[in-house]
């Protein structure tokens, strides 16, 4: 029985481990220190950065309920920054050990916001 506690204890570590090297990897890639994505709520502040969303969210992100709504449009976001459609989001919120991995260590490339200059009239 302690055995099979420890096994599955080893492989859990294995799968957390994995996930943080690919947040570093996304974080990377998105031209952010890779490092922040274990600091807890800096790594959100950066999410949203990645996200092209404003700072100020991160209060929004504290209040329970709305941190859902918020933290979902950022991923929907965070999806588009590297080229996935929605449906790609989708996999990032219900399975981030499955997609973070695909956008971290695949082909996906960060796409940054484009600056609209403005009109000269």
């Amino acid at each position: 029985m302690i055995g099979l506690f420890f096994l599955v204890l080893v492989i859990w570590l294995a799968v957390i481990a994995f996930v943080i090297a690919s947040m570093c990897k996304v974080f990377t890639k998105a031209g952010q220190p890779g490092w922040a994505c274990i600091v807890p709520i800096y790594n959100c502040y950066i999410l949203l950065k990645i996200a092209d969303k404003p700072g100020w969210w991160l209060v929004l992100m504290l209040i329970p309920v709305v941190n859902v709504v918020v933290a979902i449009i950022t991923l929907i976001a965070v999806a588009q920054r590297f080229g996935k459609s929605a449906g790609f989001a989708v996999g990032l919120i219900f399975l981030p050990f499955i997609f973070y991995p695909i956008l971290g260590f695949g082909d996906a490339q960060y796409l940054p916001p484009t600056v609209v200059a403005p009109a000269v009239a």
